[in-house]
């Protein structure tokens, strides 16, 4: 079944269906997310790789801007921001835990 556009629902259920349909997709999209985190580690040294405050903010004013473009209002704006900030703040510490058990298993950090 093809998405319906928001003026396309005719009643409640046809607003809720896509908007179940749209929340399906956002965790398949943070689950793919995931994956790239879950690789990164793999690839970085030592747990003080995990945390690169440019790159988090890099990250943060891109979603924000198309979050702009999109035409959010100003509220949603920073509400992405702040839930991307948080979301990274959990893939950091996922990533320094990793590569501090990683370190302590094999006795050091990585060359």
């Amino acid at each position: 079944m093809d998405p319906k556009r928001p003026w396309e629902c005719a009643d409640m259920s046809q607003v809720r269906a896509e908007i179940d349909r749209i929340d399906a997709a956002l965790v398949d999209l943070i689950a793919e997310r995931f994956a790239y985190v879950e690789r990164a580690w793999q690839l970085k040294k030592n747990p003080g790789e995990a945390n690169v405050p440019w790159r988090i903010q890099q990250v943060i004013d891109g979603v924000k801007t198309q979050a702009r473009q999109r035409g959010l209002p100003s509220e949603m704006i920073e509400m992405v921001g702040a839930q991307w900030r948080n979301m990274i703040g959990w893939f950091v510490q996922y990533e320094e835990e990793k590569l501090r058990q990683q370190e302590a298993s094999s006795g050091g950090p990585r060359e």
